[in-house]
């Protein structure tokens, strides 16, 4: 393997960013997770190393059991905060706060679900320090 002349891209911030698991340059959403903007928010492919972001037909069935994963997460969270936070037994206050944070983080629990099937569960899907470097010396890989 040969010296880069590049600095490797970090995993932690290409992650926040939703970047390209493989380059860690490309940007995998369109817009951001708030736009109200018509048409499919995701590319199909890395706009830097040609990486296909959906493999297979069906491919983003999985992120629906990560985002599913992440509202629990939130909800368990929230309700351990309110129980230390007041104490109370009334089930209003529980409620109004879990629905409101749940669907104010949907669209986010959407996108990083998605990255983190992209990131972390896919076999086979790595990062390539040498898929980093401009792209005018990048090679497509398929």
């Amino acid at each position: 393997m040969k010296a880069f002349d590049h600095k490797p891209v970090k995993l932690l911030p290409a992650f926040i960013a939703c970047k390209c698991p493989r380059c860690r340059v490309g940007n995998i959403f369109r817009h951001g997770p708030y736009a109200l903007k018509a048409g499919k928010g995701l590319y199909e492919k890395c706009s830097h190393c040609n990486f296909i972001y959906e493999k297979e037909p069906g491919y983003f069935y999985g992120a629906m059991y990560v985002s599913f994963g992440l509202a629990v997460g939130e909800l368990i969270t929230i309700a351990v905060t309110i129980s230390i936070l007041t104490g109370s037994v009334d089930p209003w206050y529980y409620v109004i706060p879990m629905l409101t944070i749940v669907i104010v983080l949907a669209p986010l629990n959407y996108r990083y679900s998605k990255v983190i099937l992209m990131y972390f569960l896919t076999p086979g899907t790595r990062y390539l320090p040498e898929m980093s470097k401009s792209i005018s010396n990048v090679q497509t890989y398929k």
